[in-house]
């Protein structure tokens, strides 16, 4: 599950990243829902809400790491509800990490696609985004759902036992 959703995740990343560079980047932003969303185009040196700009290296190391750590633990999964949001991460994380190692102005500090923003065609009310970071939050949110919850990753359920009282 966790590498069919990841997968899944970075080839529409993919795919809609390369439709927006072929149509979106110097063109006029397209509104869409009637303002709710805008189809725009930014290439974006850093990570979200414009921070860390010039440090793409290390949010590509960042990457990697998230990237080898959910690898890592996957053999231990067993956990349906964590493979679908470890498999968001992975699939957001590898998606942006590809743009940071392939895309210009070179290795190691190419800019990350992004295309969707809200309420507002250049990214003034949210940051502009793309699908790659729509996974990692959902993912991320699935996970720290699943953590409050006291599951675990390898299918482990922890419940409070509730005193009686004698």
């Amino acid at each position: 599950m966790l590498a069919i959703l990841a997968a899944g995740v970075l080839a529409l990343d993919v795919l809609t990243k390369v439709l927006s560079v072929a149509f979106l980047e110097g063109a006029d932003p397209i509104k869409l829902f009637g303002g709710v969303l805008y189809l725009t185009f930014v290439r974006n040196p850093g990570a979200a809400f414009g921070m860390a700009e010039g440090m793409t290296w290390i949010l590509a190391l960042i990457a990697l790491g998230v990237a080898g750590f959910i690898l890592w633990i996957s053999r231990n999964l067993r956990s349906q509800p964590w493979a679908v949001g470890l498999g968001l991460v992975l699939g957001g994380a590898v998606g942006n990490l590809a743009d940071r190692l392939f895309r210009e102005p070179g290795p190691m500090r190419g800019h990350v696609v992004d295309f969707l923003s809200l309420f507002d065609p250049f990214g003034r009310v949210w940051p502009v985004f793309n699908v790659a970071d729509m996974a990692i939050v959902c993912g991320g949110v699935t996970i720290v759902v699943l953590a409050l919850m006291q599951h675990d990753y390898d299918g482990t359920v922890h419940k409070e036992e509730k005193k009686v009282d004698a």
